[in-house]
């Protein structure tokens, strides 16, 4: 059982591997964003997206520690 589990794990990581890598190969046109008057240099669509992507993976957790560590601390009235 445990070398099914083993086998199915790689098979998702690769599955998820080539979905990133067909993403980033489709994804190669050059786009500028442009937010309240800061521009970026062009650079493929890949790039934003999948900076986008890394900092969500870092903000909602780290937004989760700090509302669960406020409701803990909460005084009592």
């Amino acid at each position: 059982m445990r070398g099914v589990k083993r086998v199915a794990l790689v098979l998702i990581v690769l599955i998820v591997a080539l979905a990133i890598l067909a993403f980033v190969l489709e994804n190669q046109q050059d786009v500028a964003l442009a937010f309240l008057g800061w521009s970026t240099p062009e650079l493929p669509v890949s790039v934003f997206v999948t900076l986008a992507l890394i900092v969500g993976m870092l903000v909602g957790p780290v937004l989760s520690l700090l509302i669960r560590s406020k409701k803990r601390h909460k005084p009592a009235l």
